[in-house]
């Protein structure tokens, strides 16, 4: 298979004797050996098979195949959520003394993470501005460990040179952890640079209908076997279920994205100089002051905008209570287009200053644009900015 919109349609676990189409529901908790010998094999590890639904299942184990071949990655653990990936990948990776360099724009919980839980175990942290790369080098230190990012950030889209960061990583010798949830696959691929592990929210657009949560870390062998080792004696494993349902959505993840990223588009052109906005932004607007950086490392824009409503918060608040059709929501990538007020709900733990430095101000507003009519989408978003 040459596409990965092929592979993401076509691979499958193996059929049953009952010859099913579509993979059916492995929802056993556990699974039977032939005989001692094999169940003692099996747990050496010199016989392949399922053992325990917490370890693998066949229905993780097709959703993992697929997002390996999309994420050109070698191995991958599948976790409950996509917080239970971030938290599961640093936790086996790391260890007391270690240091992280981190990307200053993170999500609201990754930045509690760094700040609060994991410095307890005596991992410390630094962080960066994605628009001052001459920063980083100066803040890696004997005991930095890995660089942790999302390029788009949550959700400021900030970007971060991949190619350069990769550079970077390999002359320090360091690890290179990339959340590519607001990307995909199918946009961007952070082992394209270098990347050693890619993490991906799931119940993003992987599922792309807020149905289910899943956490996904995909990378180099040897580092999911330190993962896998973590996450199978701590326990976040995803259900099988929720492992069926993202196989599945995987199916249509291209068609799904690229509409969320041309009517993303259409609907950044058509509010850019609106009169209720200071600010539209979007990665592939030529106005975005990252566009050319856009454009070289990512395939689409995105599904996201991120509108700056002037007057603030009371502002902010009066469009979204204004909008007729979009949905109001801390989810994202969802066939339904959902608006969120970063300030007040994702990113509220973190202070006015540390939100401050990564461009979340009181009017900020995340649109995740859906797949309705972008006539649809347009005219509701006009008429709340008309009533501000």
């Amino acid at each position: 298979m040459n596409d990965s919109n092929t592979g993401a349609i076509r691979l499958q676990t193996q059929r049953s004797h009952y010859r099913e189409h579509s993979v059916p529901l492995y929802l056993t908790s556990s699974f039977v050996f032939e005989d001692a010998e094999q169940a003692r094999a099996v747990f050496a590890e010199e016989e392949a098979g399922q053992v325990y639904s917490r370890y693998a299942n066949p229905n993780i184990d097709e959703l993992l195949e697929k997002m390996c071949y999309l994420e050109k990655a070698e191995d991958g653990f599948a976790f409950a959520s996509g917080m239970g990936a971030i938290f599961g990948s640093l936790g086996a990776l790391l260890q007391s003394g270690d240091h992280v360099l981190a990307c200053r724009s993170l999500f609201g919980s990754t930045h509690q993470l760094l700040t609060n839980i994991f410095p307890k175990w005596g991992v410390s942290y630094s962080y960066a501005d994605a628009g001052n790369p001459e920063e980083w080098e100066s803040l890696i230190t004997p005991a930095t460990k890995l660089i942790l990012i999302e390029t788009p950030s949550n959700p400021g889209l900030e970007l971060i040179d991949l190619e350069w960061l990769g550079e970077l990583k390999q002359k320090h010798n360091l690890l290179l952890v990339v959340d590519n949830c607001f990307a995909t696959p199918v946009l961007q691929n952070p082992t394209d640079f270098g990347a050693d592990l890619v993490l991906h929210s799931a119940t993003k657009y992987i599922d792309g209908q807020g149905r289910v949560l899943g956490g996904i870390a995909v990378g180099k062998s040897d580092l999911i076997a330190q993962i896998r080792y973590f996450a199978r004696h701590t326990g976040p494993a995803m259900s099988p279920f929720n492992a069926w349902v993202l196989s599945k959505s995987l199916e249509t993840l291209r068609l799904r994205v690229e509409k969320h990223c041309e009517n993303a588009l259409k609907l950044a052109e058509t509010l850019e100089g609106n009169p209720a906005l200071e600010k539209v932004n979007y990665p592939f607007l030529p106005s975005f002051p990252q566009y050319e950086l856009a454009k070289k490392q990512m395939r689409l824009g995105g599904g996201i905008v991120t509108l700056e409503v002037k007057g603030g918060y009371d502002a902010a608040k009066r469009f979204i209570d204004n909008l007729q059709m979009a949905s109001i929501s801390a989810n994202l990538g969802d066939t339904r287009t959902i608006v969120t007020h970063p300030a007040s709900t994702t990113h509220s733990k973190l202070s006015e200053q540390e939100r401050a430095a990564t461009g979340i101000t009181p009017g900020l507003v995340r649109v995740s644009v859906g797949l309705e009519s972008i006539a649809d989408i347009i005219s509701d978003v006009t008429q709340a900015l008309e009533r501000v």
